[in-house]
């Protein structure tokens, strides 16, 4: 079926495709339909944020935040930045080897990309940075853009393990609520659901004729799904079988213990005097509750968990709403100044990324 109209891919990014002639009599109505899809799919991130921003400051000293915010040790605050920055060259080295079956790029070119989907994260909701940087690496590689889909879903993958096994050993020496527990059980059965699909994929038995079919005749759009699927397997199968695929395992423990070592330094430069331990929980449950699409820069979801995790450990609500704003600020300015520097290097704004990824859309299509 011929693509007709203007598509939304997410919030912020559509598709604009040949409009057929049948389609006038019924353009209001679908208009109509999909800008209100839109608003309310954008709406409920803001939503989401202001709810929890209102949960975290309603019953809060505001005098005692300003107060708090200045009694900032900026020493601490220089090592948590490097110790971000250093967490996300980690997690560009990761994806580097995932993407060494389909080609080779250097691990800061790589950093480059995740930078750049950072950023376009920051400003735009529901984590339209991924695709950003998805369509980067295509075409520095020179290859389809849904060939990057494999390598991203197993850093996804990665993610989620040690996640998930973060937050099962913080439930064996910290009461965590309800909620959060149900959230983790949700998420280590959908990790053991990926492990599942991926030894399938990875050490299924192979029919080298039926990975050799020809494109299907009965239509192209059913022909360009059946061989998108089959390169999709192979590309996550090649990934799978290689040796490389369990050093970005481990660089992803690495890369989540550089993040909460951030997280940490930014409590220490607060002067919160907890142990490593509980700033690696509190990071854990922030980590989790953002995990879903929300508003940008998961702002409102990020303060209320951060919250949620220090009164846990019997941090004072006042301190902890202030601290949710100065690790925020502190680990996210310098995030949108590197994104920033990163998306002028590819030499494109933001608006003609996204005017060339709706033209790559449209010629997938």
């Amino acid at each position: 079926m011929p693509c007709t109209g203007t598509y939304w891919i997410c919030p912020g990014w559509r598709l604009h495709c040949a409009k057929s002639p049948n389609s006038r009599m019924n353009k209001p109505t679908t208009a109509v339909s999909k800008t209100v899809s839109w608003v309310a799919k954008r709406g409920l991130g803001y939503l989401i944020g202001i709810a929890c921003l209102i949960w975290v400051f309603h019953d809060v000293q505001r005098a005692r935040i300003l107060e708090h915010l200045r009694g900032v040790r900026w020493a601490w605050v220089a090592s948590a930045v490097f110790m971000d920055v250093f967490g996300y060259l980690c997690q560009g080295w990761r994806w580097q080897l995932l993407l060494r079956p389909i080609g080779y790029l250097p691990v800061l070119q790589t950093t480059q990309a995740i930078y750049v989907g950072l950023f376009v994260n920051e400003i735009l909701p529901m984590r339209v940075g991924e695709i950003a940087r998805a369509y980067l690496v295509s075409r520095w590689l020179r290859v389809e853009f849904v060939r990057l889909i494999p390598s991203m879903a197993v850093e996804r993958f990665f993610d989620g393990v040690w996640l998930a096994v973060g937050i099962g050993l913080a439930a064996i020496f910290v009461p965590l609520p309800r909620s959060l527990l149900k959230a983790a059980d949700a998420l280590g059965i959908l990790v053991l659901i990926a492990a599942a699909l991926l030894v399938f994929v990875v050490f299924r038995t192979r029919d080298p004729a039926s990975e050799a079919l020809p494109e299907s005749k009965t239509g192209a759009p059913r022909g360009w799904l059946r061989s998108s699927v089959r390169r999709l397997a192979h590309d996550l199968r090649s990934i799978g079988t290689s040796r490389l695929f369990y050093f970005a395992f481990a660089l992803s423990l690495v890369f989540m213990l550089l993040e909460a070592l951030a997280f940490w330094f930014v409590m220490r430069a607060y002067g919160l005097r907890q142990s490593f331990g509980v700033g690696l929980v509190v990071f854990l449950i922030v980590h989790l509750g953002t995990a879903l699409p929300n508003a940008p820069a998961n702002v409102g979801t990020y303060q209320f968990f951060t919250v949620v995790g220090l009164t846990l450990f019997g941090v004072d609500k006042t301190l902890a709403s202030a601290f949710s704003l100065a690790v925020f600020v502190i680990l996210t300015v310098p995030l949108w100044a590197i994104g920033l520097v990163a998306l002028s290097r590819t030499g494109r704004t933001l608006h003609s990324l996204r005017v060339e990824i709706d033209r790559a859309m449209l010629r997938q299509k």
